[in-house]
């Protein structure tokens, strides 16, 4: 992918998975959201999993979707709460190649501002 700012938004291809031991594909209104939210914005979805909380099968669908050259983006929602079986940070963290120090505090401070604590 170029860097050349064309003044317009690039449409992505974008992966979508939701992890959840407590949802079936008729009850996933996180990623029925965030899917109509990606191609409300002009992006194309080219995969969308729903998987349970298991930390290897999670990471493995990752590493397979960061490996595919016509996927720009990986979306995922859920798994990242306190109980046992919430596993995604664990799932993905051996797959980043740099993380951005201090985002996840101020996205924890501005979910807590906005839904507040669990």
């Amino acid at each position: 992918m170029s860097h050349a700012n064309t003044g317009e938004p690039a449409a992505l291809n974008m992966a979508l998975l939701t992890v959840s031991d407590s949802r079936g594909a008729g009850q996933d209104t996180s990623g029925q959201y965030l899917e109509d939210s990606l191609v409300a914005a002009g992006h194309r979805l080219t995969t969308r999993r729903l998987l349970p909380d298991d930390v290897y099968l999670i990471r493995a669908l990752i590493a397979r979707w960061i490996a595919e050259p016509d996927i720009h983006c990986v979306i995922i929602t859920g798994g990242t709460g306190f109980h046992e079986r919430d596993s995604t940070p664990e799932a993905v963290r051996p797959l980043l190649d740099k993380v951005i120090e201090g985002f996840g505090e101020e996205f924890r401070r501005l979910s807590v501002a906005d839904i507040g604590s669990s």
